[in-house]
């Protein structure tokens, strides 16, 4: 059949709608049986439907609602019609402007494909971390549910990058946005929440598992488990607000050598703002008399810095604990660091003292946080039932006596009304 012939062919069955949904269902069933079979069931047929019928199987369906096309049948009719030259697969491929192929065949092609490509992965990739984990991340890839071969193709490419330039493998930190540039050109590309979020999220997973790091779950902080996995490649999730303010403390950084920064600022008598950037090069941190205080508010923080009879180490965690607050806590354990922490007498204060005294695996002590600090610190400012609710979650009993007078007398303690004697007091 010329292509003429062809062109007429499929502007007949172009011209009534009957044959699209035939044609269809022949489509589907060729996918499935790898040929021109089975049967197509037409329901709810129009009168312009019926008559393109009738006009190409030269057999009545007046009246019929509904009618079944059986492959055996069409190839029969067509054979009799005036394209007897056209085969039944070639006017699908016609049709519809596209080769006609079954599953089983497309799922073999697909599997030749993905072999030519793995082969010239493994070759782009030789001599690179990724090279060895490459079952691991066809796992990760697979695991993303992806069903078209050229996303397949695109993840593992970008899994390779991605595994490959961590940044904690040059001893260096980037920030989210910086490393998604990087890897993609788009600061936005793992976002949390997107599927390339979720697919970086996979990666570090995978990688951490290889290199048998395990960062510490902890039920108490659960939120900061997954900014603790980034932190461990390498990658800053929360940038800005990320920070501890530090006073009278030395670090020794990963390389063995003292961060001159801490020095000078210990030399000045100076408090810092450390940011979590800088944290991530330390692995230890020594403070005065090997005791750290820990203070919730800012402005308490300023008054002991600003002590001259005495000199400590001191810290503040500025209200709800942050990453940078809890890598801070590790380091400080590590270095086996006594830790003295006072906070707000309120329930919301009372809760973050008791949640980091169960986080520190060091040696812990609540400071100024007593009943006669209690008293010392209250304020007018009523507590709200549901904040009295609240309590019920403090389990510390050395907590208890503070709770009992708080529901009492239903009013809060603030820091800034305590006036902190001298620290060795404790």
């Amino acid at each position: 059949m010329n292509r003429q012939q062809e062109h007429s062919c499929i502007a007949y069955f172009k011209s009534n709608p009957v044959w699209n949904r035939v044609f269809r269902g022949f489509w589907e069933k060729y996918r499935s049986y790898g040929t021109f079979s089975g049967k197509v069931v037409l329901q709810k047929l129009t009168a312009e439907e019926v008559e393109g019928l009738e006009g190409f199987f030269a057999k009545s369906f007046h009246g019929k609602k509904s009618a079944t096309v059986s492959a055996e049948r069409f190839a029969q009719a067509l054979m009799n019609s005036r394209f007897s030259d056209m085969e039944p697969e070639h006017l699908l491929e016609l049709y519809f402007q596209e080769t006609l192929i079954g599953k089983k065949e497309e799922r073999q092609l697909e599997e030749h494909k993905k072999d030519v490509f793995l082969e010239q992965w493994k070759k782009t990739y030789q001599g690179t971390p990724i090279e060895k984990a490459l079952t691991q991340l066809l796992d990760v890839v697979q695991a993303s549910h992806t069903k078209n071969i050229d996303e397949w193709e695109q993840l593992l490419c970008l899994g390779a990058e991605i595994y490959n330039f961590f940044p904690y493998r040059k001893n260096k930190t980037r920030y989210l946005a910086v490393f998604a540039t990087e890897i993609t050109g788009n600061p936005h590309a793992f976002d949390q929440g997107s599927s390339l979020g979720t697919f970086l999220y996979q990666v570090i997973q995978m990688e951490l598992l290889r290199r048998k790091v395990f960062p510490q779950k902890s039920d108490i902080f659960p939120a900061f488990f997954r900014q603790k996995c980034f932190f461990a490649e390498g990658i800053l999730i929360d940038d800005i607000s990320n920070y501890v303010m530090l006073s009278h403390v030395k670090a020794q950084k990963k390389d063995g050598t003292f961060h001159a920064g801490m020095e000078g600022f210990w030399q000045e008598d100076d408090m810092v703002q450390v940011p979590l950037a800088v944290l991530s090069q330390w692995n230890r941190m020594f403070c005065i008399d090997n005791e750290m205080y820990i203070v919730e508010n800012p402005s308490v923080f300023a008054g002991l810095c600003a002590r001259s009879d005495e000199s400590v180490s001191c810290m503040c965690m500025n209200g709800q604990p942050r990453l940078a607050g809890l890598v801070t806590l590790d380091l400080l354990a590590a270095s086996g660091t006594v830790v003295y922490y006072a906070g707000d007498l309120d329930p919301e204060g009372l809760l973050i003292a008791q949640k980091i005294s169960k986080y520190y695996a060091g040696e812990f002590h609540y400071w100024h946080m007593a009943l006669e600090d209690y008293e010392k610190s209250k304020s007018n400012e009523i507590i709200s039932e549901k904040r009295i609710k609240s309590l019920e979650r403090i389990t510390d009993v050395e907590l208890f006596p503070v709770i009992e007078k708080m529901r009492i007398d239903r009013l809060a303690g603030y820091q800034e009304k305590i006036e902190y004697e001298s620290c060795c007091q404790n």
